[in-house]
Parts: structure tokens; sequence; C-alpha cells
């Protein structure tokens, strides 16, 4: 059994742009209202620590593993709950529309013998966050990709 949240969202950026915002962890503070703080390296099996801040809930800091990750497409991390007994892969996607369009996917797939335990109420809680965090991305990424465009030259 298996249970999912997601979120997609349309940006008019390009997805090279929108990459360089997720994978330079140093700059989540300024954009992501989800995870706010997050450090390590972008390699497979390397852990990370990640501060998670849904709403209504106290700031947690999680340590994920980086499960898998494509430069300009994906990054996924994995981790584990209920004693080992769910697994959580969190994944953070991009697809490229065109030279200044792209999707932006990010959400969280559950595995495990006791996946039953993740509930309706906390999956509705983490689509909202994960709503929360592909807007706030969309809106900095455009209004980043806007002042690029009007200054050519401070791009370089």
């Amino acid at each position: 059994m298996q249970r999912a949240v997601e979120h997609r969202i349309g940006i008019k950026a390009p997805a090279e742009l929108i990459w360089d915002l997720v994978s330079d962890f140093s700059t989540w503070e300024t954009w992501n209202p989800v995870h706010p703080r997050a450090e390590g390296q972008l390699k497979i099996g390397t852990p990370l620590t990640v501060h998670q801040a849904l709403p209504q809930e106290p700031v947690r800091v999680i340590q994920p593993v980086v499960q898998d990750w494509v430069p300009y497409e994906q990054l996924h991390w994995r981790s584990t709950r209920l004693g080992g007994f769910v697994t959580a892969i969190r994944y953070i996607e991009i697809e490229n529309m065109g030279p200044e369009n792209a999707t932006f996917s990010n959400g969280e797939l559950f595995t495990g013998l006791l996946v039953r335990w993740i509930s309706r109420d906390e999956r509705r809680r983490l689509r909202a966050a994960y709503t929360q965090m592909g807007e706030a991305l969309r809106d900095h990424a455009e209004a980043l990709w806007a002042q690029r465009r009007q200054s050519p030259m401070s791009a370089s």
C-alpha cells in the first residue's frame, strides 16, 4: 500500500533558474516557507539536515538521505517514520516546458507496513504546505527572471 501527496504549478521562468534555486540550499531561507533551512550535498546516499516548518506545527529537524538527483530535473530524499515501518520519499521535480516556462512538482510518497497510519488530515496539511512552497518558489523565480530580463548585464 502507498499514499501520496503532490502539488504542481506552472512557473514563467526557465527550468535552469528554478534548478539554481532548488539546488542551492543556502538560498532556501529566502523563498522556502516549508523548508527554511537545509544543509548537505547533492550526492546520492548523503545525509541532509532539513528544517521542516509545517503550518500550525513546531519546526522539526529531519535528517533524510539523498535518494536520487538529476541536475535541472529532480531532487528526491528518503526518510523513515514510525520506527522504520514507513518510508517517505520527498520529491522536488522540474519539467522544462520551453525557454521561459517550467512545471514545478513537489510532494511525498509513503510506503511500508504502517502506511495506513499516515492520516488523511496529515496528508491535507502536507498538501497545503507543498502548495505554499510551490507558490513561493513560483513568485520568487518569476520575480528573479523579470529582474534579469530587465537588466541582462546583471545575469552574467
